[in-house]
């Protein structure tokens, strides 16, 4: 379709591109053809070839493909910071974490963790709990998943606590999200757009990207659990 513009998301992302897709289009915006994934999933889908006009990454993802001329430099638009955070089963006690010995305690007293395997969180999970010394632990009755929505597994039963972007958490029905870990081992992931460099809608594209970046999409950034 003409009017169509196809964009590429990380997942910490989704509840905001789609609270902004029909308001976009019915303000004379292009329809927004959205996918999710995960930002090295993402990556690997674009290296085999994968057309699209617009993607959202992390920073540093989009820094990478600017500087290979997959995306257009002068296109990136910062979004918004995320924090990981942890959440339970709706119903459930909410644990404590607000401070290193109570997420400790908290990560070592759970029966099962989920967290993603090539997810931004995930990534920085596994290796928080490497540092703090309680990967073994923690693995051993951990739930991986390769990709997607770890806190399912809470609704699941597969899982008492699940962690991953507060974004991504609270995308997911029958849950509760405690919070984030302690900002002070954290350091927030920013997502950021750009132009596809083979994008054929260069003016739709960069229509699209302003009004990502503008004030009116910091409320709907805020509401999904990201700070604009």
């Amino acid at each position: 379709m003409e009017n169509e513009i196809r964009v590429l998301s990380t997942l910490a992302l989704m509840g905001a591109v789609r609270g902004l897709a029909e308001p976009y289009q019915a303000a004379g915006g292009a329809r927004i053809d959205a996918d999710f994934a995960p930002t090295l999933g993402l990556l690997e889908r674009l290296r085999g070839g994968e057309a699209a006009d617009v993607v959202i990454l992390t920073r540093e993802a989009l820094g990478d493909l600017a500087r290979q001329g997959t995306v257009v430099a002068d296109s990136r638009v910062d979004l918004a910071r995320s924090f990981v955070g942890i959440a339970v089963k709706a119903g459930a006690d909410h644990p404590g974490i607000a401070t290193e010995e109570a997420l400790r305690a908290t990560l070592l007293g759970a029966r099962a963790v989920a967290y993603s395997r090539i997810g931004a969180s995930g990534i920085f999970f596994a290796a928080l709990i490497e540092r703090m010394g309680i990967a073994p632990a923690i693995n051993a009755r951990a739930r991986i998943i390769p990709s997607g929505l770890t806190a399912e597994l809470l609704v699941s039963g597969e899982a008492e606590l699940a962690v991953q972007q507060l974004s991504e958490l609270k995308l997911v029905a029958g849950i509760e999200v405690v919070g984030p870990i302690p900002r002070h081992l954290q350091t927030p992931a920013v997502f950021s757009a750009g132009r596809l460099s083979a994008s054929q809608r260069v003016v739709q594209a960069d229509r699209l990207l302003k009004y990502l970046a503008s004030p009116e999409v910091a409320p709907m950034l805020r509401d999904s659990g990201l700070e604009p």
